[in-house]
């Protein structure tokens, strides 16, 4: 399988994907949320919790734009295979972390279904921090299955599947600079 372009069309896989949210507009987006992120947690010393592996590009943007001290870790949750969410949540927190009174900010790729995160936060609000609160660059209203509030949304999409900017179809299509959506026309 690999990744071609022709234009704002790409093919990843057996997929054709065309353009949607190009680079520059996910670099303003990104700057909005981490300035309002800064207003409300410059004196806080919050704990970002970065879900891997969609969220790893997403997150690596964010943090340089934050110019007050933060500490920065990272989660596995995984819920997808291929195009669907397999309504089975496998979640990984090395055991290390100690987040009891801790402002604790969960950096996401994308909020969707709410699946995973119904079965993170119990998870973590357990451990009694001070706060949780939840930045996604993408969110899907019309999937969700839970009342998840992203605190610090990025941009709200259709329940469209998409790549790039570190979200993936199948391991691939996460390096690719822009997002792209999935093609009606393949």
């Amino acid at each position: 399988m690999s990744v071609k372009k022709q234009r704002d069309i790409i093919e990843v896989g057996d997929l054709s994907f065309i353009k949607y949210i190009d680079a520059q507009e996910i670099e303003k987006k990104v700057q909005e949320i981490a300035d309002s992120i800064r207003e409300d947690y410059h004196e806080k010393y919050p704990m970002f919790l970065v879900v891997m592996n969609g969220a790893f590009i997403y997150a690596a943007d964010l943090i340089r734009k934050l110019d007050f001290p933060c500490e920065l870790n990272f989660v596995r949750i995984k819920s997808y295979q291929g195009t669907e969410s397999t309504g089975k949540i496998d979640i990984y927190m090395p055991p290390n972390i100690d987040i009891k009174n801790r402002h604790i900010i969960i950096i996401e790729d994308i909020i969707d279904t709410g699946n995973t995160m119904s079965a993170f936060l119990p998870e973590l609000e357990k451990n009694q921090p001070a706060s949780i609160c939840l930045s996604s660059i993408l969110v899907k209203p019309e999937a969700h299955q839970h009342p998840i509030v992203t605190h610090y949304p990025g941009f709200i999409i259709p329940n469209k599947f998409v790549v790039g900017y570190g979200l993936d179809y199948d391991g691939m299509g996460r390096n690719l600079k822009d997002l792209y959506q999935l093609n009606d026309n393949s």
